[in-house]
């Protein structure tokens, strides 16, 4: 009997799928890390999101392991060297959400830009603010992309019909804009010294922690704006709060954060992000760029496709 394991909530496509592979598939999407541990040896696949760690120890318990399908791109909770040593095929889904995560950028940016949390707040209370929530325009600003994969391209594409110059900066693809006219290739310093808007689309891994500390901040343009979608460890917070604090970036849209469990703050973590939040000029969102209805049921089809061309060809 082929089993697999569920450990967080899927598309019924997905249960429906792995069902007609043979798979007895047992749907646990509240069950925790240590539980994984304890349970892992018989099953044959799994299907995880990021709360759940494959790492060597996790490798080594699961004997009997096929493949390990990550619901989403980040893939720094795998040891993927390991696995494939262990035989274990690992598989993401990162064409999945990278629409909804584009949209949340672009969506957050224009919030940002036309002060429509405050105006929102205001008019609910019956406050009439026109002059005070008076926003600016992206058309004509220069938008520096960090990162250019799945979702940083996707992003790029929204701003296509903007009017914006996109400065797009990899440290590993090259020739990757070709086909996007409003589009240059370029290096770090270029998006730092000539980019109005800086968006992260980074994987997390060592190279990227802390990625935007204080030094990348003082090496921008004055008054940037800062989005982020990516991993919140991209981002040195104490950095951002002073470069906010001092006028240096313009405003930041956080949908990640260094700690994302607020009833774990530490009291210096807990006095940090009371000071991002008195920020008027933050967008904020609890980690739900690519979390749509459409991109949870193109997860589990793309995710299945790639299950299945896997087990083919085993």
């Amino acid at each position: 009997m082929k089993r697999a394991l569920i450990t967080d909530g899927i598309d019924d496509s997905l249960l429906k799928g792995l069902e007609a592979l043979g798979y007895v598939c047992d749907y646990r999407p509240n069950i925790t890390l240590d539980e994984v541990r304890e349970i892992i040896p018989p099953y044959e696949g799994m299907i995880i999101n990021s709360k759940i760690l494959v790492d060597r120890d996790m490798l080594d318990r699961a004997t009997n392991l096929r493949f390990v399908g990550r619901l989403g791109s980040g893939m720094e909770i795998v040891d993927q060297v390991y696995a494939r040593e262990k035989g274990v095929a690992v598989l993401s889904a990162p064409e999945g959400n990278r629409n909804a995560v584009a949209e949340q950028a672009l969506g957050m940016l224009l919030m940002l830009a036309n002060n429509l949390a405050r105006a929102d707040r205001e008019v609910r209370q019956k406050v009439w603010e026109r002059e005070r929530n008076r926003g600016f325009e992206i058309m004509g600003q220069t938008v520096g992309i960090i990162g250019f994969g799945h979702t940083g391209r996707a992003f790029a594409g929204k701003l296509s019909g903007l009017g914006v110059r996109v400065q797009a900066y990899d440290k590993y693809l090259h020739y990757y804009a070709e086909d996007l006219p409003h589009v240059t290739e370029t290096d770090l310093e270029t998006v730092l010294t000539q980019s109005d808007i800086i968006s992260f689309h980074l994987p997390l891994n060592d190279s990227t922690y802390h990625f935007a500390d204080r030094a990348f901040f003082e090496r921008c343009r004055p008054g940037v704006v800062i989005i982020n979608t990516s991993r919140g460890t991209v981002i040195d917070t104490p950095a951002l709060i002073e470069a906010l604090d001092s006028g240096q970036v313009r405003g930041a849209c956080l949908d990640v954060f260094e700690n994302e469990k607020p009833h774990t703050f530490s009291d210096e973590e807990h006095a940090m992000y009371d000071q991002l939040y008195r920020f008027e000029q933050v967008v904020l969102s609890p980690h739900v760029a690519g979390w749509t209805v459409e991109s949870k049921r193109r997860l589990a089809a793309i995710l299945l496709d790639k299950i299945q061309e896997v087990l083919s060809a085993s």
